[in-house]
């Protein structure tokens, strides 16, 4: 008893692992049907698939209903006998069927034949049966046909299944690509443009609201000439020209431009990979990022290496000169030492405040830069 109550728990999990109860028509399925109907010549034909309490009907032909009791079917007794096909040939006149309600009531079943659809792990999880409401027999020859038609269904199935299972993978490997996307601090996008020039945007991150809260991204998905509008006025006609290039010759498209801000104007790039379909359509793969900080720290660093060597030059100088007076210097007597010592202590001090300068500069700049990867990047 034990190990038959195992056994159906496994085989009511490999008939859930196929997804296949309470689904809608396949006419697949449906053509099966029916062809085993005009096989065997018989006004009712279904696929039907047993769970705990009933017996419900994938694919039917002549039958009003879509499910019946399990305990009142036909198909339960194909499930202990997988290599076998049921046959009934007066309903009546079996003890196991006569007084049960579709015997006795509609649709008033006299004759009945069932070949188990069975699995690759060898459970049955119903079958393909036609019915008849008179008495009768079954040839051999449609038996064979019944069986080969049940291993047709089973063939679809398992198709189906796997197909089913990829979709679910793709599925779950796309929000998980989706998820990724819209936490990168970036505009991720895929970007089309047709051969009469019309872009659309077929992918663009919700990381794009993280740049740039202002735009409407639904609207600009629709029509990525929206986002013209929020471009400096100065560098908008070198935008497009980078785009059209980038289309001409399949070149990398990739600009350094000025976007509005509320606190005036912000730089962005974008770097993007054209490739050209065969329908003539070229789509871009890239990312719109914020590179404000970056250009602030080359301008800083710019300032530090003119200041080194501008700012820097005088003092430097100055100390070379003296060494040099102190080195030619036949005889230097208590206050000419006493001069120089004073000149080297004015450049010594003037070169303490400048090297202190260039720390603070380089110190508020690390700490910005810094502190724009802590909140980009989530860093600690």
């Amino acid at each position: 008893m034990k190990k038959s109550k195992e056994l159906e728990e496994k085989r009511l999990a490999d008939l859930q692992s196929y997804e296949i109860l309470d689904t809608l028509p396949e006419k697949e399925l449906d053509d099966l049907a029916e062809i085993a109907s005009a096989i065997c010549d018989t006004p009712i034909s279904l696929i039907t698939f047993l769970d705990e309490k009933r017996q419900w009907f994938k694919a039917k032909k002549g039958l009003a209903v879509n499910e019946t009791s399990r305990q009142a079917s036909f198909c339960q007794y194909t499930l202990n006998k997988p290599e076998e096909i049921l046959v009934v040939n007066d309903a009546l006149k079996d003890n196991r069927f006569k007084d049960t309600s579709l015997v006795t009531g509609d649709p008033r079943i006299r004759f009945y034949a069932g070949a188990p659809l069975k699995t690759p792990s060898g459970n049955v999880l119903g079958s393909l049966c036609v019915i008849d409401k008179k008495p009768r027999e079954i040839s051999e020859k449609q038996k064979r046909a019944l069986t080969l038609l049940a291993q047709k269904i089973m063939n679809f199935l398992d198709n189906r299944k796997t197909l089913i299972k990829q979709e679910q993978a793709m599925e779950r490997k796309s929000k998980s690509l989706i998820k990724l996307t819209n936490n990168i601090p970036a505009g991720i996008f895929q970007l089309r443009m047709t051969p009469d020039g019309r872009l659309k945007f077929i992918f663009l991150s919700q990381g794009m609201k993280e740049i740039h809260p202002s735009i409407d991204l639904d609207e600009w998905i629709k029509d990525p000439t929206v986002g013209y509008s929020i471009i400096h006025p100065e560098d908008l006609s070198e935008f497009i020209k980078s785009l059209e290039e980038s289309h001409k010759h399949l070149s990398l498209w990739y600009h350094e431009y000025r976007v509005k801000d509320n606190n005036g104007f912000k730089w962005h790039v974008v770097r993007a990979r054209p490739e050209k379909q065969v329908n003539g359509t070229v789509e871009w793969y890239g990312s719109f990022q914020d590179i404000s900080k970056y250009i602030e720290y080359e301008e800083a660093m710019e300032q530090i290496s003119f200041d080194i060597s501008h700012v820097l030059r005088k003092p430097v100088t100055s100390l070379l000169g003296l060494i040099n007076l102190m080195t030619s210097a036949k005889k230097l007597n208590e206050d000419s030492m006493k001069e120089y010592s004073n000149h080297i202590d004015e450049v010594a001090k003037e070169l303490e405040e400048f090297t202190n300068k260039l720390n603070d500069i380089y110190s508020t700049k690390k700490k910005k830069i810094s502190g724009y990867y802590k909140n980009t990047y989530g860093g600690s």
